[in-house]
């Protein structure tokens, strides 16, 4: 369907994704129908959602930065300068243009801005745009405000994915909840009429997305048994407490203790120098780590009564992991807003995406660099895919398995 051909007033649109039946409501826009046409005006809509896209990017960036290191995104409430961490003026953060302005350089210390910070903004805005367009031609233009929040979480969870191997879980479970929350408001992003059935087949969706994976890292876990790491020289480790869970450091890589154990039986063996358990020695070089508990000659120590624990590693076992528990989180939160169907696609998709990196870093005999590649960015991957051309590409495939005129 051509932009011309839709005769969606603007202002149907805009009250037409509020959940709102009012008598008044139909009235105004019976009035402003005749007035107000959305064929009229697609480069001003367009223009729009790329512009929109561009700042919300921005604000990606800094989410990007700061949410692994346990920053507020409000506080403070300007972006910063890593380096100098001079707060930037509003006129020298306008997203794409100020990066271009100022050739990749901090206005007051001359620190190179990575170019990721324009990638973020360029892809942020593109999604957008193609989000709305999509949607237009669709004739579903509810639909693009949950679309651009999902396409927001996923470059986000992406992003940090690559750079600390963790997906945090206010990406992850608080987009789980916004994914039930919008499926409920617009059933339409679930394909059902009713608000309670949206609900329910965005739940289903994100329950067999967690059950899945998590029945993938399972068997992987089981299938690997133990991974054996050797630092020689010895590196530098530190355990943090962080609420609930932990993350643990050994030289620059960082990963969250939840996605080392999954399991209560699982153990973690380290060989370490200079232990110390919140400053004091702990007076023993093999440490046994359970999820919650360490395990020394003289008895048990309980995790949750630690700050930190640092030393010196020189080997270390763990249970070797098919994936991050991360990335189960991560699933549930794609399949609350696409779908059980997007679920099983996304998986696939990633796993082929997966597969074709991996072969054409061992073609390029670079094959230990695979291993660096988080599932996260993947599995993000896929779900784009799904959203731009999922639907299109089954019934390709159902038609090549079931040619017309045969039947199973």
């Amino acid at each position: 369907m051509d932009a011309d051909q839709i005769e969606m007033p603007v202002f149907q649109f805009i009250f037409g994704i509020l959940p709102l039946t009012c008598g008044a409501q139909r009235a105004f826009i019976a009035f402003v129908t005749p007035q107000f046409s959305l064929s009229f005006y697609p480069p001003l809509f367009q223009g729009f959602a790329f512009v929109l896209g561009a700042i919300v990017g921005s604000f990606l960036n800094v989410v990007i930065y700061r949410l692994p290191l346990n920053m507020s995104v409000n506080t403070p409430r300007r972006s910063f300068c890593p380096h100098c961490k001079h707060q930037i003026p509003f006129h020298q953060n306008i997203p794409l243009f100020s990066w271009i302005v100022l050739r990749a350089r901090c206005a007051k210390c001359g620190a190179k801005i990575p170019f990721r910070y324009f990638a973020v903004e360029l892809l942020t805005a593109l999604l957008f745009l193609a989000i709305w367009n999509v949607c237009l031609q669709g004739g579903g233009l509810a639909l693009v405000l949950p679309l651009w929040v999902l396409a927001s979480l996923l470059i986000a969870a992406t992003f940090i994915d690559f750079d600390h191997f963790i997906i945090p879980d206010e990406i992850t479970l608080g987009g789980t909840a916004a994914g039930l929350l919008f499926s409920f408001i617009f059933p339409s992003l679930m394909g059902a009429e009713s608000h309670w059935l949206g609900l329910a087949w965005s739940l289903a969706g994100a329950v067999l997305g967690y059950g899945l994976l998590w029945g993938v890292v399972e068997l992987g876990k089981l299938a690997f048994g133990k991974k054996k790491l050797v630092f020689n020289p010895p590196a530098e480790f530190v355990w943090t407490r962080k609420n609930d869970d932990a993350e643990f450091a050994v030289g620059e890589e960082k990963m969250l203790w939840s996605d080392i154990f999954s399991r209560e039986s699982d153990l973690m063996i380290m060989e370490a120098k200079g232990v110390k358990l919140d400053e004091k020695p702990a007076g023993e070089d093999t440490l046994r780590f359970h999820y919650n508990r360490l395990m020394l000659p003289g008895g048990e120590v309980m995790l949750d009564t630690l700050d930190i624990i640092k030393g010196k590693v020189a080997k270390i076992v763990i249970p070797r992991e098919a994936m991050g528990f991360g990335d189960v989180k991560f699933i549930a939160c794609i399949g609350a807003f696409l779908g059980w169907k997007a679920v099983l696609f996304t998986v696939v998709a990633a796993s082929v995406f997966g597969s074709l990196v991996g072969i054409a870093l061992m073609i390029t005999n670079r094959r230990d660099a695979s291993g660096r590649i988080p599932f996260g960015p993947y599995l993000a991957l896929g779900a784009l895919l799904w959203i731009f051309a999922g639907p299109l590409i089954l019934d390709w495939y159902w038609q090549f398995l079931v040619p017309p005129g045969r039947t199973l």
